[in-house]
């Protein structure tokens, strides 16, 4: 390999560390920070931004690009990534970068107390201020082609949003004629009663352990919004607990372990390398979705969970496997999208995705965002919104700037549908083993096929690989027509 390869590569490694930095001064943020730092740490990540983005577009990078070559597929993966992060970052003015990473990190404060109070009015004008940074950078990215298409390069490289809305279109038709079957029919039974949050966080610690989650390089905490922070040998996870919701924590805990998985089971030579990471945050998704849903919410998996629902809290009011089966995957109304069911989870996505895209390109104004939302809900859901932490404040990824993340939610079942499908034609006794309690199995399939790549693929590749076909909506359309239909008898 060629001396500049290796001068690329030293580089980029102190690049990708002083990275990781940034994410668990994030973390903090989100779970032990005092309330009064904030101002504070909106400086610090400034700073830290300012830092991290002139190393991106540092001119030696360009002059190690144009001298290496590349005599393996790594690192071939490793120039691809390089590149195009340092195409991406030469874009980018120095200040901007900075002025986004501090106010965003100012917003995700404003935001939190907006939410508290349902006062969208005041967090509005942060909003309109991170909508206008993020507009500057997609244009400057897109130079003079489609800013949100830009943006979504952050998130899923090689996505268009054309791509996505024909996709989203082939999804929406279906997954609303199942759930008007589904609130058609009789509902399973509910959980009732309170439960221990104490109690919770144990049983949501074991679980993540049951899922392959190594305690010994990571940790779980409580935030406001459940998620996953780091990768290699230091990955986070968040959850959060409700008194009468026990499923709240449970399942945002599988769902965050989903994420973490996939970054510890990155193979240790990529660590601290382009490599050493998620490739996309749909591939991401697919990971959490398919812990949570195709493994954590299957008839066999809930089999063994209704045993340590009863260890933990007692007789909690639900007999027996079959009947927490239909419990734990009811399909109810409400508003919230991380606690929604399977078959309306998406219909949340497309909202936001379809009104990010009017932000973006300036035929919706922050202003009157809050009503578009509102009105948009009621015409897909069938009922209005009554609070704004209920509607437009519920979500924290606006404030922090993460336009072009909403979609890969969706794209991310969509993996999520192909994987499972392929993971269960593997291992036909998947069920014996879910119902023990025993996911090794299932877990170790994705490692394989999947996790331990890293960013070696790119994203529709990995899926492709791992699946031996290309990801469609297919698959997941039929995965959830067969069970809520199984059981909803409709």
């Amino acid at each position: 390999m060629s001396t500049a390869y290796d001068a690329l590569m030293a580089f980029q490694r102190e690049t990708e560390a002083l990275g990781q930095i940034a994410g668990r001064l994030g973390w903090d943020q989100e779970t032990t920070m005092p309330r009064g730092a904030a101002a504070q740490r909106g400086e610090e990540m400034g700073a830290l931004e300012s830092v991290l983005h002139a190393r991106r577009k540092d001119p030696r990078v360009g002059e190690w690009l144009a001298a290496s070559d590349a005599t393996d597929d790594e690192a071939k993966a490793n120039l691809r990534h390089i590149q195009r992060s340092f195409d991406r970052a030469s874009k980018v003015p120095d200040d901007l970068a900075a002025e986004i990473a501090r106010t965003t990190s100012l917003a995700q404060g404003i935001w939190a107390e907006a939410r508290a109070k349902d006062d969208f009015a005041a967090f509005a004008p942060t909003l309109k201020r991170v909508l206008d940074l993020r507009r500057e950078e997609g244009a400057a990215l897109a130079d003079g082609g489609d800013a949100h298409d830009a943006l979504l390069q952050d998130y899923e490289p090689g996505t268009t949003a054309a791509e996505l809305e024909t996709m989203f279109g082939a999804l929406r038709p279906r997954l609303v004629a199942l759930r008007d079957k589904v609130l058609g029919a009789p509902a399973p039974a509910g959980l009732e009663g309170t439960f221990d949050e104490t109690a919770q966080m144990k049983l949501s610690r074991q679980i993540a352990k049951v899922f392959g989650y190594d305690m010994s390089r990571g940790r779980v905490d409580k935030a406001v919004h459940p998620f996953s922070s780091g990768s290699g040998n230091d990955v986070r996870i968040t959850t959060r607990t409700n008194p009468v919701d026990p499923f709240n924590c449970i399942y945002s805990t599988i769902h965050e372990v989903g994420h973490a998985a996939y970054e510890q089971n990155i193979d240790q030579a990529y660590l601290l390398t382009p490599l050493g990471r998620g490739v996309s945050m749909g591939v991401h998704e697919s990971q959490s979705r398919i812990y949570e849903n195709q493994l954590g919410r299957s008839r066999a998996f809930t089999t063994w969970l209704h045993g340590q629902m009863v260890e933990a809290f007692g007789d909690f009011g639900i007999a027996d496997p079959d009947a927490f089966y239909g419990t734990v995957n009811r399909v109810h109304k409400g508003f919230i999208r991380t606690e929604a069911d399977e078959v309306q989870y998406n219909l949340h996505v497309l909202l936001r995705f379809d009104l990010e895209r009017q932000l973006i390109n300036g035929s919706l104004d922050v202003s009157d965002l809050e009503e578009a939302w509102n009105t948009r809900f009621e015409a897909d859901f069938g009922y209005p919104v009554d609070r704004a932490s209920h509607g437009v404040l519920q979500d924290v990824h606006w404030s922090v700037g993460l336009f072009g993340y909403f979609a890969t939610y969706t794209l991310g079942n969509v993996y999520a549908g192909c994987l499972h499908e392929a993971l269960t034609a593997a291992i036909p006794d998947i069920d014996a083993q879910l119902a023990a309690g025993d996911t090794s199995a299932a877990t170790g399939w994705l490692r394989d096929n999947l996790q331990r790549h890293g960013g070696l693929y790119e994203p529709r590749e990995v899926i492709e690989r791992a699946c031996g076909f290309a990801p469609n909506e297919g698959p997941l359309l039929a995965y959830l027509e067969k069970k809520f239909g199984e059981i909803y008898g409709v």
